[in-house]
């Protein structure tokens, strides 16, 4: 039989796909209709859930079925560390149903499709877009399949001749039916059950195919498509073939060795020279260096050791504008590094052991800044409470310092600016799926709820998702005597009275066991099931 890859191989190109269909082979034939009324059956008027995590093992069981053996993608190790994250997602969604678990579900899931369409492919971007690319010659593909054949007059004549044929039997039929109905009533009884069945499966299919149901249904059948039709997508492999991984020297107009000097009649200084851009390069990266060294020690006096908020000292502002100054500070000092090692000056041998040392001396003070905006982030949550942005703050610091480490790769190793992009690509898709793993609500609330805060956010608790709820009526008790607050539409917090806050709780929990209760399987996340066990228990 043929398989998907050796199949896809006859696919020329995406211009000529609707003079050249490749065949489909017979687990195409069987997938594709199946994965479409699994997608409409699992996924129409449902919220993603479990349904997610059954999709997903289908997708993936029917792509690795149709790999032969011998494919170079089974040696990819991209291949298999987005396999592992799809499947892992899909999981987490199921269990918690959490929007980051359906983000990195969703995204996971086109990425490994691209690694699959392309097994060489290094960049997480680009198999991103090479997954998504697939579904325009999916689609093409579907297209042609829907066409009338040639032979449709043939096809039709036949059908009316064995129509014909089939008149008087059916004639008799309903003769000899109508006779037995009248003869034997326990006959006629079971012929109406029947038909009633019949009846009651025909208005049921016909009360189907509302507009939106089809559009959905074709939906799905557009996205399963684009799953099992593996048509090679090379745009994007292309692209990235022309990146190498270390820094080469070159004799263009970018810092070249050669000295031009300045027309000051057209005001024309050219390009500078290698060693005019060396001096730039090491006086900027110097004076930075002492400006910053300056900020570090009075962060490390000031933060970093025994901090305690004055009175009335404003930590929002410490915290939010003082922590996105100092991360764009960081990412303006990485980006001019990276532009001052882009290209020659990574060779040249009379300065570049002393650039590289004050480089690497900029790039770990900004790893102690890093820190430095860690600390502001742990204060803050020390005294105020967690919160997604918080959370967010330290995912994103986890990709800085790997950032900077990498960044040393390039100042030390000559790597090249794609280099650093698939391996921060890569750290960014770890971070995700780990963020997709997190119970964040339910530890959220716990941290929140501790009795060392005398005020709480509970508006924005209440906004959790319905797996916090349990969390929430176990702490009630906790409430008294403490000074609640809610966020309102001009963005400011109000106070919310103890006996308001718990008819909203109330009310919440009321709405949740009953959406809880009217949801089909498709539906239901482990969290939400666990939740309503303990609601129910409580009453």
């Amino acid at each position: 039989m043929t398989t998907l890859t050796s199949a896809a191989a006859q696919w020329p190109a995406a211009g000529h796909s609707a003079t050249r269909p490749f065949p489909l082979t017979a687990l195409q034939k069987l997938l594709l209709p199946v994965g479409a009324i699994l997608f409409d059956v699992l996924f129409w008027q449902e919220r993603m859930a479990l349904n997610m995590l059954l999709y997903t093992v289908f997708v993936v069981g029917g792509v690795l079925a149709s790999l032969p053996r011998h494919a170079a993608v089974w040696r990819s190790g991209y291949f298999w560390l987005t396999l592992g994250g799809t499947v892992l997602s899909a999981l987490m969604v199921a269990v918690y149903g959490s929007g980051a678990a359906q983000l990195s579900a969703v995204a996971s899931l086109a990425v490994w499709l691209g690694y699959v369409n392309q097994g060489h492919l290094k960049l997480v971007g680009y198999a991103l877009l090479t997954g998504l690319g697939n579904l325009l010659p999916a689609v093409q593909r579907l297209a042609q399949m829907v066409r009338l054949p040639h032979n449709l007059d043939g096809r039709l004549n036949r059908t009316r001749y064995y129509g014909r044929l089939l008149v008087v039997p059916l004639a008799a039929l309903l003769v000899f039916h109508v006779l037995f109905a009248i003869a034997n009533p326990k006959y006629n009884d079971l012929a109406g059950r029947i038909l009633d069945a019949i009846g009651e499966v025909l208005d049921q299919l016909f009360a189907w195919p509302s507009v939106l149901h089809l559009l959905f249904f074709g939906l799905g059948l557009v996205l399963t498509a684009g799953a099992i039709f593996i048509i090679p997508v090379h745009y994007f492999a292309d692209q990235e073939s022309r990146f190498g991984e270390f820094v080469r020297r070159s004799r263009d107009q970018v810092a070249s060795f050669a000295v031009r000097r300045p027309d000051f009649r057209t005001k024309s200084f050219g390009v500078l020279d290698l060693r005019r851009e060396y001096l730039m390069a090491l006086s900027l990266i110097g004076l930075v260096n002492v400006l910053l060294l300056v900020v570090n020690v009075i962060d490390i006096r000031w933060i970093w050791f025994g901090f305690v908020p004055a009175k009335g000292f404003d930590l929002t502002q410490f915290v939010h504008e003082g922590t996105y100054v100092l991360i764009l500070s960081i990412l303006v000092a990485m980006g001019i590094v990276l532009w001052f090692f882009r290209r020659n000056l990574n060779f040249y041998q009379p300065g570049l052991p002393l650039l590289r040392r004050a480089a690497t001396v900029w790039v770990l003070q900004n790893a102690v800044l890093a820190i430095s905006v860690g600390l502001r982030n742990y204060y803050y949550i020390q005294y105020t409470g967690l919160a997604y942005k918080r959370i967010g703050v330290y995912g994103f610091l986890l990709l800085t310092f790997f950032g900077l480490a990498t960044v040393l790769l390039k100042i030390w190793q000559r790597r090249s600016a794609y280099a650093l992009f698939r391996l921060n690509a890569l750290a960014a898709y770890a971070v995700m799926v780990l963020l997709a793993c997190g119970n964040w609500e339910i530890w959220i609330a716990r941290y929140n709820l501790q009795a060392r805060f005398a005020e709480i956010d509970y508006g924005f608790l209440l906004d959790m998702p319905d797996r916090v709820l349990p969390e929430l009526a176990a702490h009630k008790a906790l409430l008294t005597g403490r000074r609640l607050v809610q966020e309102n539409n001009y963005s400011t917090w109000v106070p919310l009275p103890a006996a308001e806050a718990q008819q909203q709780l109330e009310r919440r929990i009321l709405e949740f066991q009953s959406r809880q209760s009217m949801r089909h399987w498709p539906s239901y996340t482990w969290a939400d099931y666990r939740a309503y066990q303990e609601l129910s228990r409580r009453e």
